[in-house]
Parts: C-alpha cells; structure tokens; sequence
C-alpha cells in the first residue's frame, strides 16, 4: 500500500536583527528596525532579538566590529533556535562572509530579505521574470569565494527567487541567464505598451494608486471596484499591478491601477527590474497618493517624503496629485484634523469619506470640470441653449415645467448656470 503523503509545516525562521546608527536619531534607528520587524514577518519569519551598534561609520571588514560581532554570537549560542542574522543595512559579499565566520549562522541583508519577500509574492510570469533578474543580478558578486554559511542550498528566507540551480552557476552562466530573461520581460512589455496604447485609444483617463508599503492601495481598490485581490496588514502583500474599470459618480469611467507598494532604501535592482510596472505611473493621468494616516506625524512625513522622492525618480512629478490619508477609523478624535489642509481623509475598511474621494477624484480626472444638473423653466429656453455652446452635455430631459441639462462645466460654464443648478 501507498505510504501517505505527509504535509510538513515549514519552521519559522527566528532571526537576530542587526542595525548600524551611522549618525542617525535613536528614533528613527528604531523605527527602521521596526520596519525590517514587519519586512521579517512578511517573509514568514519572526525576531528573536535586536541589536543596535552606535557608530558613526560602518567597520570595513564586518560592518559592526568584532566586538559587535562576537556579541551577537553569544545571544546565537544562548538561543539555539536563532539560525539567521539580518541587517537594516546593505553589506558587501566580503563582510556577509567575515559576519558568518564569527556568528555561526546565516547572513542576509535589507536589500536581500526585501527580494525574498518580492519572490515569495510574484504571481504572475512578469513579476517572477523581474523578481528573478533583481535576483540574479544582486547573487552573482556574492557567489564568488563564499564559504560554507553563505551557501544559498537549505531553503528559507534570503533563499528563495531563482533556485539554487541558478544561483551556484559561474558568473557567465548568470549572465546569460539575465539575458534571456531581459529578452522574455522585453516581450512582455511591448505586449504591455500594446494594452496601454488601446487603453489611451479607448479615452479613458488612467489613475494610478501609490504609496508607501502597507498604506491601505488594495483595500481601497477593493472598496471601489469589487476587486476582489489579497489585502494583509503586512508589507509587499500583493506585488503584480491590478487594473480595474471604475465609474464615478458623474458618470465619468476611469482606470485604477493598484501599483506595487514603495518603501525607503528600494533596492535599485527592484526599481530596474520592475520598470515596466512602475513606468505605468508616468502615462498615468492622476495619481492617487495614499499615506497610512493612522501611524505617528514623523513616520507619516517620513513615509510621505520616500514616496515623493521616488514619484520625482520615476519622472511623474508634473502629475496632479490627490493626497489622501487612509485608516482614519484608527485615528483617535484628538489627532483628527492635523493631516494636511488639501488632503482627503478616509477609511478604506469602512467606507468613509469614499464618496468625497470620487467626487474629488472626479473633479481632478475632468480638470476642474465638474457634472451639473441644470433646470431650466420654459421662459428660460434662450439659457438652456447656451449650455450646449459652453459645456458638454451629457443628457436632456423634457419635463412638464421645463427641461433638465446634465452637462460636464468647466469654471466659466459653472459660474454662468449657477442659478440654475438642480440639488
């Protein structure tokens, strides 16, 4: 008789967190730790300890300083169950493998754990081709003379992507590699740049939802159109862009874009791998910028300012920006009221402030423009005439005492029928 199969729960990685100050407040040393917490948990792993090393500059050889270093062995032989040790800052080949020498345990970095999560979340064969060239090109100066810890064979976080295959290959073979990959994402974008030339040819405007990681773009997508994708509280939940036809309130169709979430220090072998998703924000016509309103003011402009720098990065700065600050419904009543005048509060778990944003939304995708109900009574027929020189109608109704002009008006044509607007 068969013997039967036995599904295995794969152990969780328990790993030390490692951090430099390099001149840094404590505060925000803290919060970027926090933030490498969340990055960990999204990986499926979770912290055993933290560790900060208050120094100006990093050590050449292992970043931290022996010192450091021989600290972090202790708490490894203390803790048995620690196997993995990861850095809130970016470390060459040489010192991930003088780190391993001395701790005894794997080594990763950010920007490593960061492409973990990236490849334990490609779902489509775009995203796994960009996921596995961001790999690849970030491996293949690590593969040469590393030691035994630095093998990538044995699974787990900082293991995933490309397969170990690929990444015990020589440095030729990871070049061609890379270039038949570029050849199929190659392909994929021009079927890309086809579907966005029939979306331009279709006249409908193109919104695109960005924002730092976690900040609420598939709940809110979801809450808008039904879209039915993944939407965790953790980081980098859904990495493929989904796009989703949307009609609001005036009845103007638009297309929302979910875009992959931002985060500080992206690395630039994601940004040059993902090129093509991200370069939707730049043939986009209003960007809908969304920021998690219910986290602390520093963290918020923190957060806000690694988005806008990446929006200049990406060469869409001129787009008309809505701001708008979500999961209002965690904000107590007394820090209500402190996010910027211009932005939009809502809550895109409960609904909140939604059909301001489509009215808002609206407004900026028709360029001020607004959709009117005018009436207009029998002996004012000479005016409802004028509505057809001066705005777009939409539709006219006859009616016992007189006629009822929906139109879309710019800011002459509402100034001209104030009067005659229908509530």
């Amino acid at each position: 008789m068969a013997e039967p199969n036995i599904i295995q729960k794969e152990e969780i990685t328990r790993a030390v967190l490692i951090a430099v100050s390099l001149g840094r407040e404590d505060a925000e040393c803290e919060n970027s730790l926090a933030e490498l917490e969340r990055l960990l948990d999204t990986a499926g792993g979770e912290v055993a300890a933290t560790v900060i090393q208050n120094r100006p500059h990093p050590d050449k050889a292992t970043y931290i300083g022996s010192g450091k270093c021989e600290e972090v062995a202790e708490l490894v032989k203390a803790d048995p169950t620690i196997t993995l040790a990861v850095f809130d800052n970016e470390l060459s080949p040489s010192q991930i493998a003088a780190v391993e020498e001395i701790v005894g345990i794997r080594v990763i970095d950010r920007t490593m754990l960061i492409l973990d999560i990236f490849a334990l979340h490609a779902v489509t064969g775009e995203g796994k081709l960009q996921v596995e060239i961001a790999c690849l090109r970030y491996t293949a100066p690590r593969l040469v003379g590393k030691g035994k810890m630095l093998s990538r064979q044995g699974g787990g976080i900082g293991s995933r992507g490309p397969g170990e295959s690929k990444l015990e290959s020589d440095r030729r073979h990871i070049r061609r590699r890379i270039e038949a990959l570029e050849a199929e994402l190659d392909e994929l974008e021009r079927t890309r740049g086809i579907k966005r030339s029939q979306r331009m040819r279709s006249g409908l405007a193109t919104v695109a939802i960005i924002g730092y990681t976690n900040a609420g773009k598939s709940t809110l997508l979801n809450r808008l159109t039904d879209a039915g994708i993944l939407a965790e509280d953790k980081l980098f939940a859904t990495l493929d862009p989904t796009t989703r036809r949307l009609t609001l309130p005036g009845g103007t169709e638009v297309l929302l874009t979910d875009t992959v979430g931002f985060i500080d220090r992206l690395p630039t072998h994601l940004v040059r791998a993902f090129r093509s998703t991200l370069e939707e924000l730049t043939y986009c016509d209003v960007i809908l910028c969304l920021t998690d309103g219910s986290e602390e003011a520093g963290e918020r402009t923190r957060k806000r300012a690694v988005t806008e720098k990446l929006i200049g990065e990406l060469g869409a700065g001129d787009k008309p920006i809505l701001e708008v600050y979500n999961k209002t419904d965690l904000v107590s009543d007394a820090d209500k009221g402190l996010f910027p005048g211009n932005a939009l509060e809502i809550s895109a778990a409960t609904g909140t402030g939604i059909e301001a944003l489509l009215d808002k939304l609206e407004e900026t995708v028709n360029g001020g423009k607004k959709i009117l109900k005018l009436f207009f009574s029998h002996a004012q027929a000479g005016k409802a005439a004028e509505v057809y020189r001066f705005a777009t109608v939409h539709d006219t109704e006859y009616t016992e005492n007189g006629t009822v002009i929906t139109a879309l008006c710019d800011s002459r044509a509402q100034g001209m029928f104030s009067q005659f607007v229908q509530e």
